[in-house]
C-alpha cells in the first residue's frame, strides 16, 4: 500500500462528487473490507480516498412512497440485516446478508460497498437481484436509477461509470412480501466466500404464487432464473425438478480451489429441487 495516500473526508455527496471529478486517481471508501485488502496486496492503487461514512444520507434508511425502502450505500450490513422493515417486508435480504462474513466484519462492511465490489460469490446481490431493487448513483454529470439485473457486468465490474457514487440501494414496494430460503455451500463453516449460493423465494398472499431463483458463485455475475420462476408460476412445486434444471443451464461455473465446475452444476439442481420443496 503506497504511503503516500490522501485522505479525504467529505460531509455532502456534492462535495465527495467534485472531490472525486477532481482527481481521477481517487476512489470512494465506505467500509472498506474489500478495498483495503485489494490495497495491500497490491491489486488496487488510488492516489485519494473519499470516505463517505460521514454523508448522513448514505446512512439512512428510509420508506419510500410506494411502501418499500431506499437503504444508504453507507449503512453497514448489520444494520441492514436487523431492521424492522428489513425483517418484515424483505426478509430475503436478511436471510442472504446474515451468511456474509461474520457479525463483527457485517458491523463494518456496507451494503452499499459489497455491490460495488461485483463478486461473483456475493449473497446479498443475490436478494437484490431477487427483489427488483434499483441502484441510484450520482456523478459531475447528474443523476441516473440502474436496475439490479443491469448493475453486475463481469467479476470485479459494474455498470458504475468512472467518478459515479453509490448513493442508496432501493427496494420497491411490490417486491415486499418474499420469504424463502439462502441455501449456501462452502468449504467450512464461518467466514468462507460461497462455493454455491441458491436463494429460492415465493411470495406470500398473492395468487398466483410468484417465485424467485437466484445464483451466487456459477456465474462472472449473480445472477436471476427468470425462465425457472416462470415455470414454477406456472405449474407450482410440482415442476421442482424442472426449476432445478433451467437453474442449471443458466449457470456458468468455473473450476476452482472451492469446488469443480461440475460440482458446481450438481449442487445448483440440488438445491434449487430442496428449496423448492420446502416452500411448497
Amino acid at each position: 500500500m503506497r504511503s503516500d495516500l490522501d485522505y479525504l473526508v467529505p460531509s455532502s455527496v456534492e462535495e465527495a462528487v467534485a472531490l472525486r471529478a477532481a482527481s481521477a486517481g481517487a476512489a470512494y471508501l465506505l467500509g472498506g473490507t474489500d478495498l483495503l485488502p485489494q490495497m495491500r496486496a497490491g491489486r488496487k492503487a488510488p492516489g485519494q480516498l473519499i470516505d463517505l461514512k460521514r454523508i448522513p444520507p448514505l446512512r439512512e434508511i428510509r420508506e419510500t412512497a410506494d411502501g418499500g425502502l431506499s437503504i444508504g450505500a453507507a449503512v453497514v450490513m448489520a444494520d441492514v440485516e436487523v431492521h424492522p422493515a428489513v425483517l418484515g417486508r424483505f426478509p430475503l435480504l436478511a436471510e442472504c446478508i446474515r451468511t456474509v462474513g461474520a457479525w463483527p466484519l457485517r458491523q463494518r462492511a456496507t451494503l452499499g460497498g459489497n455491490v460495488c465490489n461485483a463478486s461473483p460469490a456475493a449473497d446479498a446481490a443475490v436478494a437484490l437481484l431477487a427483489l427488483d431493487a434499483a441502484f441510484h448513483v450520482v456523478s459531475a454529470e447528474g443523476r441516473r436509477s440502474i436496475p439490479a439485473g443491469s448493475f453486475f457486468r463481469g467479476p470485479g465490474q459494474t455498470a458504475l461509470l468512472p467518478g459515479e457514487l453509490l448513493t442508496d440501494l432501493v427496494l420497491p414496494g411490490g417486491a415486499a412480501g418474499f420469504r424463502g430460503r439462502y441455501l449456501r455451500l462452502s468449504r467450512r463453516k464461518g467466514m468462507d466466500l460461497a462455493t454455491v449460493g441458491v436463494l429460492v423465494g415465493k411470495s406470500s398472499g398473492t395468487a398466483p404464487d410468484r417465485w424467485r431463483i437466484g445464483l451466487a458463485a456459477v456465474a462472472p455475475t449473480p445472477l436471476r432464473v427468470a425462465a425457472a420462476e416462470e415455470r414454477l408460476e406456472a405449474k407450482g412445486a410440482a415442476a421442482a425438478e424442472e426449476a432445478a434444471a433451467l437453474a442449471v443451464a443458466a449457470c456458468r461455473p468455473i473450476s476452482d480451489l472451492r469446488g469443480s465446475a461440475e460440482y458446481r452444476r450438481d449442487m445448483v439442481g440440488v438445491l434449487v429441487r430442496r428449496g423448492v420443496v420446502e416452500l411448497g
